[in-house]
C-alpha cells in the first residue's frame, strides 16, 4: 500500500512545520501542510500575505539623525523618521562605519547580535552569517546562553555535568508511554509549544503522545497556575507562582522523614545528600521543610503534598519542569529542587522514571537527537573573549566597564560603539523594554537586517531589507527530525531585498574580506557544498540533485532514549561530568562562589515580585508573561492567524471571574495592564482555568509605544514593557521575564493607536532614489 504523495515543486519548511505555499501574483495565498504530519500547526496560517505585506521594507533605509549627523547616541533613536537610499550607498557607509569602529576601537566594541529563529535554514541562517561575516573582520562581543533555558545551562553543569546536552537528551515520548505510571508536571506541559522547535518539524507528534499517556491511564499531575498548560491532567495543584521550589522540597521532606526515599541511590550516585538532608530537616536553620511550611507559601492543602509523595515513591514516576519555572528570580532553585526529588526517588536513568526538564517547552524535547552534525555554516574563529549572558544586553549598554559576577567569574560588561543585529527582535526577548530602549539610544550606531518594520528595525540607524525565506534556496533540518528537507524559493525577492549573504559579501568586498567570507561560492554552491559534507558523513545518503529534485532526504531517526541510564548503569565507569563524577545535589564549587541568591544546594528564598511581598499592595495580581500560542515569539504578528487572536485589537489578558469582577471587567473589554516600569493595553479574556489572583499575557506583540507617555504605555499590548530586566542570580543572570506583579483596569477613553500596524514615516528623498 502506498502513502500519501505531495508536491515538492515549492516544498518548504519552517520552524513550525513543513509545508507547500501556493503563490499567487508573488504572495502566499494558501498552504498545504506536509500531508506526513499527523498534527499540523496553525500558526502556518501566519505565511499568508506575508511576502507582499505592507510593513516589508521595500529598501536600504537609513536613519535621519544618523544621515545628518553620523554616529553617535541618539535619544530619538525609535522615534525619528528614515531616508530611503540605495544599495550602493548604503554599502559604502557601512563598510566605513565599520571600518572605523574596528580601526579605533577594535572588535571589543561591535556588539553581534542575532537569536537565531530567523529560518529553519541551516545556510541562510541569520545567526551563523552574522557571526561568520564579523569574524573575518576580527571578531566581535558575542552573548551566551538562551532566553528560554539560560538559568539552567549553566546551573545544570554544576549539577548533572551537562547544561544544553541534558535538555536535548531526554527520556523519550515512546519510553514515558510505555514505562512511566506517574508523571509530576511543574509548570505543565504546554502542547501550543510543541508546534514549534528549532530547524524544523516535519512530523508533530508530542501532542499525540501526551494524549495516548493520559488514554493509558498514567496519572499526570499538573504543578501550576494555569490549567490550561496541561488540560489532560489527572490532579492540578494550583501552587502561588515563584513557589515551586518550597512545593518541591516539601516533596522531598515527606520522602525523607516516611523513610520512602532510596540511601542506596544517595550513597552510590549523589554527593551532598548529607547537607541537603540537614536543610530539609532544617537542621541548619531552624525550619523543617514540612508540607505545612510549603502550603501556606503555595496556597494547597499540605494533605496534597503529602499524598503525592507518597504516590511518587509507590510508582514509576517522571519528574519535570517547563523552562518557565527558571525564567525567574531565583530560577536555580526549582530546577536543581527538581533533581534533588528525582534523585531521592532513585529512580534516575530508568525508563520512564526520573527526571526531565522541558517537555512541552519545545517542539522536539523528548525525541532523540541526531549524533552527526547536521549541514551547517562554518562560523570561524572569534578571538574576542568579552561576552555576555544573553539577557544582560541592556546592562551592557547603560553600564559600560561595570563590574559583574557569573558562574563564580567577575567579568566586566564591553563599552559597546556598534549593534549589528540579524535576525531576531531584542523588543520582543528582552524585559523591560523601556530600559532597553534608553540602552539602545546610548549606542553611537546600531546596524539590522530585517524583511520588516519589526520594532528593532524601527530603532536601528541602518536597515537593510532582508528577504524571507520562501524567497530563497535552502536546506532545512532539524536536530531530532529524520527529514532534511530541500526548501524551494517560492517567490522573487521582494522590490529591492536581498538576502543576508549578498549583503555582507558586498559589504566584505568593500572591506576586502571577501575571500575570507565567501571561499569564493555564490549562495547556490554553499548549499552543494554543505549537503555534500553531511552527505559524505553518513552512507546511503543521495547526492545533492537527487535530494534537491526530491525535495527531501531521509536519514535514519535515532532510537528512543533513557536520561543518564548509562550514568545510572556504571556511575564509576561513566561519571558525569561534574567535580564528583556524581549527582551534586549540594555542590561545593557553587557553594564557593559565596552567592546569597544561589547558596550551593536546592532552597526556597521569597523572590521580590510575589504574592506576599510589599508591592504586592499596590500590585495585587501575578502575572504569567509565556510564550504565545498564535505565531513563534513576535514573527509575524500581523500575520492572519496571530491577529485572530487578539481582542478588542491588542493582545489578550486572561483573567480569574472573581478577579474580574471585583474590578468590574468583563469579556471584550479594553484594560490598562500596569506594573512599577510601565504599562500595556489589553483585551479581556474571563478564564476560570486560571487560579484566582493570576493573570496571563503572553509575549510577543510588537512594541507600540504611545508617543509622549510616560511611564511606557504600549497600545498592542507587549507584555514585556511589565517585567523586570534582572538576573535570575548572580550564578546564571538568567531572564526573569516570566512573571511580574501588575494591577489591571478599564481603558476610558479613545484607543491610542498601534502605530507598529503601519510602516514608520520617510523622508527626503524619493523612494528608490539612487
Amino acid at each position: 500500500m502506498t502513502g500519501p504523495r505531495e508536491d515538492t515543486s515549492h516544498r518548504h519548511t519552517s520552524h513550525w512545520g513543513a509545508f507547500t505555499p501556493r503563490v499567487e501574483g508573488g504572495d502566499v495565498t494558501a498552504v498545504r501542510p506536509s500531508p506526513f504530519d499527523p498534527a499540523p500547526s496553525p500558526l502556518l496560517g501566519n505565511l499568508v500575505g506575508s511576502l507582499r505585506h505592507p510593513l516589508r521594507i521595500p529598501q536600504p533605509m537609513v536613519r535621519e539623525g544618523w544621515l545628518r549627523d553620523g554616529p553617535g547616541p541618539a535619544p530619538l533613536r525609535g522615534e525619528e523618521p528614515f531616508v530611503p537610499v540605495g544599495w550602493d550607498e548604503v554599502v559604502d557607509r557601512l563598510a566605513g562605519e565599520l571600518r572605523r569602529v574596528y580601526t579605533d576601537r577594535g572588535p571589543e566594541a561591535v556588539f553581534g547580535g542575532s537569536y537565531g529563529w530567523s529560518s529553519a535554514g541551516r545556510f541562510h541562517h541569520a545567526q551563523g552569517q552574522v557571526h561568520r561575516f564579523l569574524n573575518t573582520l576580527g571578531g566581535y562581543v558575542a552573548s551566551e546562553n538562551t532566553y528560554s533555558a539560560g538559568t539552567s545551562e549553566v546551573l545544570l553543569p554544576h549539577v548533572l555535568g551537562a547544561g544544553p546536552q541534558i535538555l536535548r537528551t531526554l527520556t523519550s515520548w515512546p519510553v514515558l508511554e510505555e514505562h512511566t505510571e506517574l508523571m509530576v508536571c511543574v509548570g505543565g506541559v504546554p502542547t501550543k509549544n510543541m508546534a514549534v522547535a528549532p530547524g524544523g518539524v516535519t512530523a508533530h507528534t508530542s501532542e499525540g503522545h501526551l494524549a495516548a499517556m493520559a488514554a493509558r491511564g498514567i496519572e499526570l499531575v499538573l504543578v501550576g497556575p494555569d490549567r490550561r498548560d496541561l488540560p489532560s491532567s489527572s490532579a492540578w495543584l494550583p501552587v502561588r507562582p515563584g513557589t515551586d521550589a518550597a512545593f518541591l522540597l516539601a516533596l522531598c521532606h515527606v520522602l525523607v522523614t516516611e523513610g520512602l526515599h532510596d540511601e542506596g541511590f544517595l550513597r552510590t550516585h549523589c554527593v551532598g545528600g548529607d547537607r541537603v538532608l540537614d536543610h530539609l530537616l532544617g537542621r541548619t536553620d531552624g525550619l523543617p521543610k514540612t508540607p505545612r511550611w510549603a502550603a501556606e507559601l503555595c496556597g494547597i492543602d499540605p494533605g496534597a503534598i503529602t499524598a503525592l509523595a507518597r504516590r511518587m515513591a509507590s510508582r514509576r514516576t517522571m519528574i519535570t519542569l517547563t523552562f518557565s519555572v527558571q525564567r525567574a528570580e531565583f530560577g536555580e532553585q526549582p530546577v536543581w529542587a527538581g533533581v534533588l526529588l528525582a534523585a531521592l526517588l532513585g529512580q534516575i536513568g530508568l525508563p520512564g522514571g526520573g527526571f526531565g526538564h522541558g517537555y512541552g517547552s519545545i517542539g522536539d524535547n523528548g525525541h532523540p537527537a541526531h549524533t552527526r552534525v547536521l549541514p551547517t555554516l562554518p562560523q570561524g574563529h572569534n578571538p574576542v573573549r568579552a561576552r555576555i549572558p544573553v539577557a544582560r544586553i541592556a546592562d551592557m549598554l547603560l553600564h559600560p566597564g561595570e563590574e559583574y559576577a557569573y558562574n563564580g567569574e567577575r567579568r566586566r560588561y564591553p563599552d559597546v560603539e556598534l549593534v549589528y543585529w540579524c535576525g531576531g527582535n531584542p523588543f520582543h526577548h528582552h524585559q523591560d523594554l523601556a530600559r532597553l530602549r534608553a540602552a539602545w539610544r546610548r549606542v553611537p550606531t546600531v546596524v539590522v537586517h530585517e524583511p520588516y518594520w519589526t520594532p528593532a528595525a524601527r530603532h536601528a540607524d541602518i536597515v537593510l531589507p532582508a528577504t524571507v525565506t520562501l524567497e530563497r534556496d535552502d536546506i532545512g533540518a532539524s536536530r531530532t527530525d529524520p527529514v532534511l528537507t530541500a526548501m524551494h524559493a517560492a517567490a522573487p525577492p521582494y522590490e529591492q531585498a536581498q538576502d543576508d549573504y549578498t549583503i555582507f559579501a558586498a559589504v566584505a568586498d568593500l572591506l576586502g574580506t571577501d575571500k575570507d567570507y565567501t571561499e569564493g561560492r555564490s549562495a547556490a554552491e554553499w548549499l552543494r557544498h554543505l549537503y555534500e559534507g553531511w552527505r559524505a558523513d553518513g552512507a546511503g545518503r543521495p547526492d545533492f540533485d537527487t535530494f534537491w529534485a526530491d525535495g527531501h532526504a531521509r536519514t535514519t531517526p535515532p532510537p528512543p532514549g533513557v536520561l543518564l541510564s548509562g550514568f545510572r548503569r556504571d556511575p564509576v565507569g561513566r561519571p558525569l561530568a561534574t567535580p564528583s563524577g556524581r549527582i551534586e545535589l549540594a555542590s561545593t564549587v557553587v557553594t564557593s562562589f559565596g552567592y546569597d541568591d544561589c547558596p550551593g544546594h536546592p532552597t526556597w528564598l521569597a523572590p521580590v515580585e510575589w504574592h506576599g511581598s510589599e508591592r504586592a499592595a499596590r500590585y495585587p495580581l501575578v502575572l504569567l508573561a509565556n510564550n504565545p500560542a498564535a505565531r513563534l515569539h513576535s514573527q509575524l504578528d500581523f500575520g492572519e492567524h496571530s491577529r485572530g487572536s487578539k481582542v478588542a485589537g491588542r493582545e489578550p489578558v486572561r483573567i480569574h471571574p472573581d478577579d474580574a469582577a471585583r474590578r468590574g471587567l468583563g469579556g471584550g473589554d479594553l484594560v490598562r495592564v500596569f506594573s512599577d516600569r510601565g504599562a500595556c493595553l489589553g483585551g479581556v479574556v474571563v478564564d476560570g482555568d486560571l487560579s484566582p489572583g493570576v493573570v496571563q499575557m503572553s509575549t510577543g506583540a510588537w512594541f507600540s509605544p504611545v508617543p509622549g507617555v510616560e511611564p511606557v504605555l504600549c497600545a498592542a499590548g507587549n507584555v514585556n514593557v511589565l517585567t523586570r530586566d534582572v538576573g535570575s542570580s548572580r550564578l546564571a543572570q538568567g531572564c526573569t521575564g516570566s512573571r511580574a506583579l501588575v494591577e489591571i483596569e478599564r481603558w476610558h477613553g479613545p484607543a491610542p493607536e498601534v502605530d507598529v500596524a503601519a510602516p514608520p514615516e520617510t523622508v527626503g528623498r524619493t523612494r528608490h532614489q539612487g
